[in-house]
């Protein structure tokens, strides 16, 4: 199977689980069982090539130009952490089944859990670092939607975020140093920059990058000072907590570590931050533990202890440290996701996971009690579990590294932390299922069916089996330290077996032991202890912080965003004024090379006329109706300049533009009143006009400096015109760069225009069914029509010329690819000729007599231009690319056919759709309760006296009859 399909199939399944959730919970689940057992099988069809020590790769060039490509490799690392991401999805998938109650949406969680499960999966298998940042947001994004799922819990919704925060934090640090890292090399292929150590450790910026991206790792894996944020996302349903803190999520940031082992490992900075930052959150995690009361929660922090355990594994260095981290990922994923599927059977059977509230379970849930101590006695180190086997290793190392210029530091701190990990490993056992059985308990105790203990019961299976024959899982764990030492190191001469003779980790573990059992003989005086003693709370020291950005956040944006537009104007402008003029006067422009072409009384005169036509716009501005003329002046003069400097198709669009704007603009006035009042004092004005006429010099003085030079590079326009016809097939230019070179830009651009039409058609609908519907109609009983509501003669000329204008827009986009039009062009000119039809017979007289709602014209337009540009998929040529030819039917002559042409009609559409849309809910809101409707020509009906009422009901639905 490819890994394309592997990585994709949980997001593609991620949509099944809520349509099947109506056919049953059962049918819910086994469908999502099905998407992970499909990825499964499917990459266990690379594991012989893997064995062989092959790596598998697949390879699309998406975006080569910036380096970001769709790249994938498999290798013994990869499929280690897939296996365990999909392998255990299996068994929490089976048991979430079984666990989670009717009134929660199954369909919804197990959507969420494959786009979680895609995530990682895409995180282990990536190639490229750009593609790996996004799997790796991805990560942080549905994290947050499972833990906050049970959105009715406060702190359901308080752990998620604060997981985002601090993991989306450490995500933007990551981006950072990855970037920093690819400029290093000059790839963002993650192959690449694994052959490339010797230029990463000499680059100066190796430092930075390196802190960077371990300060990503640091968040997501929840190490010291990030740890805080995991034991708060316990407020998840439990089988997402199982699946975040033994294959997923946490594992993210160690698999990161261990991916980047081979070039960011061995330097100085990298053995003390990573070895420091992982003993201190051992040791940490460890204390805490034994003293939390919710099972979960002493799991939570159990969890924490073990990543860092892994991650100061990881930060030693060593070929041999590697090993044993790597051994003890795959230890710890077994037995802690069969400790919280435990926890979350009691929970399910004792309605309660208060420790002190336990106790006595042994023969109540017989099952689960052989489970959990199996579990639990892993995770404490106990020979013939496989825990004791990843712990004596660490121990080992332990004993063999000098850390702070001492060789007693690290040996004593990582007893210490075995310690307690013994300790609280032991109090899950005796607190919560030994001693006598009690009559208190919120529920009566059980063991559930197979479906919840049977995932958990199969994980102490390997945790039983690794740990009695260790041999087993050695070739395994030497396949997948090959491929974290990456070739930059030999493979330790080490063997994976109970018995390595009385050695000082023999000896500390028994410490360790032996220490455990006090301890938890000590566990409720230390308690108390424990919660006598003053401590700083992470959660609290991070709500603070949180607390005090906001606040600040706050004030900053109250202080620059007060709501003063002409004040945001200033800032920008004067800005840009002096950003421009010291990059002007400071910087190397070169001398003048020609002079000016002369000018022709023409455009002196045009120009004369569209500056004193902005002059007394800012004048009159606060006459509306006046501003509005004077617009319509100064875009009618632009036109004309664009016409005069041989653009027509941009004299055509500008004088489309200003018709309809006018249009527009006038409806929009009829609801505000006639002058602006003056908001400004004069010495405010003063001062905005002075920024806006240096604003202006500094623009026209640019744009002659322009003028007079010539550049050393040239045009893109010279692209364009040598290309338009080759490539689009078309002679005018303007057309072919819309529908072709920037046709994705135009799609785009249809599409948000008719958004907008929608939104206003939807505030439209909102006020007329509401009290402003009522407020209209009291204000047109203040202004009633004009006597003559639709002049003879407007009527007579508009519904003549309707079919020739139509005729003309329909002429203007056929011959928009060669000659000056288009599908822009023609759609804003065969929307005038509809929008003078409201003008002339009124709205209710032209909406009678719309037969396409206008809706589905925009819709239609989108989909027309999509589809246009789907085709190009299947000449194997990339989206939106025009195909053209030469066809000729007799008796007519050869003509020209384009793929473009399809592009325009969508866009035609669009635009038509568009502004009759916005045009139509402006005219229902000018007139909502009066019009007047007529099956007679021209308004007239000879059959009624002249002094019959002619008024209609609302929207003027009336011809003798209510609408």
């Amino acid at each position: 199977m490819s890994l394309f399909l592997i990585v994709a199939l949980p997001f593609l399944g991620a949509l099944l689980p809520g349509l099947m959730v109506q056919a049953g919970r059962r049918t819910c689940t086994l469908i999502t069982f099905l998407v992970t057992a499909t990825a499964l099988i499917g990459l266990l069809t690379h594991l012989p090539a893997v064995l062989n020590g092959e790596i598998v790769s697949a390879r699309v060039g998406w975006l080569p130009s910036l380096g970001l490509n769709v790249n994938l490799f498999l290798d013994g690392l990869g499929m280690f952490f897939a296996c365990l991401i999909l392998g255990i999805g299996l068994l929490i998938i089976t048991y979430a089944g079984s666990y989670l109650s009717r009134d929660d949406n199954m369909g919804e969680f197990f959507s969420y859990l494959l786009m979680f499960q895609g995530a990682m999966v895409g995180i282990v298998l990536c190639d490229n670092i750009l593609m790996l940042l996004v799997f790796w947001e991805l990560t942080s994004l549905s994290s947050f939607l499972l833990i906050g799922f049970w959105k009715h819990l406060p702190e359901g919704r308080q752990g998620a975020r604060m997981a985002l925060t601090v993991t989306g934090m450490g995500g933007l640090a990551m981006i950072g140093g990855m970037l920093l890292l690819g400029n290093i090399v000059g790839s963002y292929d993650l192959s690449t920059i694994l052959q490339n150590r010797e230029a990463i450790q000499a680059s100066p910026l190796s430092l930075p990058a390196l802190i960077l991206i371990l300060l990503g790792c640091f968040t997501k894996s929840a190490q010291f000072p990030f740890h805080f944020w995991l034991p708060h996302a316990m407020a998840a349903p439990t089988p997402v907590s199982a699946y975040l803190h033994s294959a997923t999520m946490v594992k993210a940031g160690i698999f990161l570590m261990a991916r980047m082992w081979p070039v960011l490992s061995g330097t100085t900075e990298w053995f003390w931050i990573v070895t420091s930052a992982g003993l201190i959150t051992m040791v940490l995690g460890a204390v805490i533990a034994l003293f939390k009361n919710d099972l979960k929660a002493l799991l939570a922090f159990s969890t924490v202890s073990h990543l860092g355990l892994i991650t100061m594994l990881l930060g030693i260095g060593t070929p041999y440290a590697a090993m044993a981290a790597v051994f003890h990922i795959f230890n710890h994923a077994t037995f802690k996701a069969a400790l919280f599927m435990s926890a979350g059977i009691i929970d399910h059977g004792a309605h309660t996971r208060d420790i002190p509230s336990l106790g006595g379970l042994r023969k109540l849930m017989p099952v689960t009690f052989v489970i959990a101590t199996i579990a639990s006695l892993s995770m404490a180190g106990i020979p013939l579990f496989n825990g004791f086997l990843s712990k004596e290793m660490m121990l080992e190392q332990a004993a063999h590294t000098t850390l702070w210029g001492s060789p007693w530091v690290m040996p004593v701190l990582a007893t210490f932390a075995a310690v307690f990990s013994a300790a609280y490993a032991f109090r899950y056992i005796s607190h919560v299922f030994l001693g006598p059985e009690r009559h208190d308990y919120p529920e009566h105790p059980h063991d559930p069916g197979v479906g919840m203990w049977g995932p958990p019961a199969l994980l102490t299976v390997l945790v039983v089996a690794v740990g009695v024959a260790p041999f087993l899982a050695e070739p395994l764990v030497r396949l997948v330290t090959a491929a974290v030492l990456g070739g930059s190191a030999a493979l330790p001469d080490a063997h994976l077996k109970l018995w390595h003779g009385v050695t000082p980790a023999l000896i500390m573990s028994a410490i360790a032991v032996i220490g455990g059992l006090i301890l938890l003989a000590l566990q409720r005086p230390l308690a108390r202890g424990w919660e006598a003693t003053p401590r700083p709370e992470a959660k609290v020291m991070f709500d603070g912080l949180i607390a005090r950005l906001v606040r600040g956040a706050r004030a900053m944006t109250d202080t620059l965003h007060d709501g003063a537009l002409t004040r945001y104007a200033a800032i920008l402008t004067i800005t840009a004024v002096i950003v421009g003029g010291h990059a002007w006067f400071s910087g190397g422009t070169s001398a003048p090379t020609h002079e000016l072409i002369p000018l022709s009384p023409m455009p002196v005169a045009g120009w004369l006329l569209l500056i004193t036509a902005a002059g007394f716009l800012v004048y009159c501005h606060r006459n509306r109706l006046l501003a509005l003329v004077l617009m319509g002046v100064i875009g009618l003069v632009v036109s004309v300049g664009f016409n005069y400097l041989s653009a027509p198709d941009l004299a055509l669009t500008q004088l489309s533009v200003e018709v309809v704007t006018i249009i527009l603009m006038l409806l929009a006035l009829n609801f505000l009143p006639d002058y602006t009042p003056a908001e400004s004092s004069w010495p405010r004005r003063i001062r905005d006009g002075a920024i806006a006429l240096a604003a202006g010099a500094a623009t026209s003085l640019l744009v002659y400096g322009i003028l007079i030079r010539d550049f050393p590079f040239s045009s893109i326009s010279e692209f364009h015109l040598a290309n338009s016809y080759k490539g689009g097939g078309g002679n005018n230019v303007v057309n072919v760069i819309l529908v072709d070179f920037r046709g994705f830009d135009t799609f785009g651009e249809i599409i948000v225009l008719g958004i907008a039409a929608l939104i206003i058609y939807a505030i439209t609908e909102a006020l007329l069914s509401g009290p402003v519907r009522r407020r209209l109609a009291k204000r047109e009983a203040e202004f009633p029509l004009a006597g003559d509501a639709h002049p003879l003669i407007m009527v007579v000329i508009t519904r003549v010329m309707l079919p020739v204008v139509l005729m003309v827009g329909i002429y203007i986009l056929l011959r928009g690819h060669n000659e000056p039009g288009g599908g822009f062009i023609a759609g804003l000119i065969v929307a005038i000729a509809v929008v003078v039809q409201y003008m002339a017979s009124g709205f209710a007289w032209a909406d009678e007599r719309q037969r396409y709602p206008y809706h589905t014209i925009i819709g239609s337009g989108v989909l027309v231009a999509g589809l246009t540009g789907i085709g190009a998929w299947f000449a194997g040529a990339p989206f939106l690319t025009s195909a053209y030819g030469y066809f000729r039917i007799p008796p007519m002559e050869e003509f020209e056919l384009a793929t473009a042409m399809g592009f325009d009609l969508g866009v035609f559409l669009a635009v038509v759709g568009a502004v009759m849309l916005s045009l139509e809910s402006f005219s229902r809101l000018a007139r909502p309760a009066r019009a007047k409707v007529s099956d007679h020509a021209m308004d007239i009906d000879p059959s009624r006296d002249e002094g019959d009422d002619t008024s209609g009901t609302i929207d003027g639905h009336t011809n003798g009859k209510e609408a």
